[in-house]
C-alpha cells in the first residue's frame, strides 16, 4: 500500500547526512511484515526516500516499546524523553526488588514518599497564599480614584 504518513522520530540519512525531522510528511509503501506478531498485533514496515538523494530508508513499528524501530539507510538522532523513561522505570524497578527482601526498606521509603508529600502540599498552599495576596485588588477603589482623577484634569482645564 501507498500511505502518507510523517516521521516518527529525527533521524539523519547515512548517504548524505541529510536530517529528516518528527513531523516530516512522506508518501510511503507500507507492507505486512511476514513471520513477525505481538500478540496478535501485525508489525508493519515502511519505506520512505531521503528529501535530498532519494535513498531508501526503512522503519517498522514496535508495538511492544510503543515505538518505532530503524532498519536501514538512516540513524535515529539521540533522545533524552525516551532515555530518562527508561532510567525512571529501572529505579522503580530496583526499587520493588529491595522492598521484596527488606520489610523495613518499604517503612523508610513510605516515610520518605508521605514526607515529600506533605513538603509538596506545603508549598503549595504557601504559593496558593501568595496568589492570594496579589489578587486582592479593589476594583471600585481603582474606579474611584480615576473619577478623581479625571475631575482634577477637568478643573486644570478650566482654570
Amino acid at each position: 500500500y501507498v500511505v502518507r504518513l510523517m516521521a516518527p522520530f529525527n533521524m539523519r540519512c547515512k548517504t548524505c547526512g541529510e536530517y529528516i525531522y518528527k513531523g516530516k510528511k512522506f508518501n510511503a509503501r507500507k507492507e505486512t511484515v511476514q513471520n513477525e506478531v505481538y500478540l496478535g498485533l501485525p508489525i508493519f514496515r515502511f519505506y520512505i526516500k531521503c528529501t535530498r538523494c532519494l535513498a531508501e530508508i526503512t522503519f517498522k513499528t514496535d508495538p511492544e516499546n510503543t515505538d518505532y524501530t530503524m532498519e536501514h539507510g538512516a540513524t535515529r538522532n539521540f533522545q533524552a524523553e525516551k532515555l530518562l523513561e527508561e532510567e525512571e522505570k529501572r529505579m522503580q524497578k530496583e526499587r520493588e526488588e529491595e522492598e521484596l527482601n527488606n520489610p523495613m526498606k518499604v517503612l523508610e521509603n513510605r516515610t520518605k514518599d508521605s514526607k515529600l508529600e506533605m513538603e509538596v502540599l506545603e508549598n503549595l498552599q504557601e504559593l496558593k497564599e501568595l496568589n492570594q495576596r496579589q489578587a486582592n485588588v479593589d476594583f471600585e477603589a481603582m474606579l474611584k480614584q480615576y473619577k478623581e482623577y479625571e475631575e482634577e484634569q477637568k478643573r486644570k482645564e478650566q482654570e
